[in-house]
């Protein structure tokens, strides 16, 4: 089992900054590759940006291309900061855990509990 927690969510205004962390425990050789997805309410739960174990390869949804970074420091943290925050970024963000290259969320095993984003206009 892999056990993960999201910190760093809040309230910020339009163009404000805001960086997520999700920590890994448990059993993290089978987290190969880490992704954020988010989750709006009465909307699909939506992929943001993916991972691989050595934090070298990223991916990201279109929509947050240019204005997202993710980064791993080891098996155990990855990092979501977000730049230039617009009012449609406003979700909850969970950190998830994969053994394989996908944005699939069907795909991912492993879920925190997430952490709210909320950006006003």
């Amino acid at each position: 089992q892999v056990q993960l927690v999201e910190s760093g969510g809040g309230l910020v205004q339009a163009g404000d900054s805001l960086r997520l962390s999700c920590a890994a425990s448990g059993r993290t050789n089978s987290t190969s590759w880490m992704g954020w997805f988010r989750q709006a309410p009465g909307k699909e739960r939506d992929f943001v940006a993916s991972i691989n174990w050595r934090g070298n390869i990223p991916y990201y949804a279109d929509s947050v291309k240019g204005r997202f970074t993710i980064s791993r420091d080891n098996a155990n943290m990855v990092y979501l900061q977000m730049n230039s925050l617009k009012p449609e970024d406003t979700a909850l963000y969970y950190c998830a855990a994969t053994s394989r290259l996908t944005n699939d969320a069907r795909r991912y095993d492993y879920w925190g509990q997430g952490t709210q984003v909320t950006v006003s206009s």
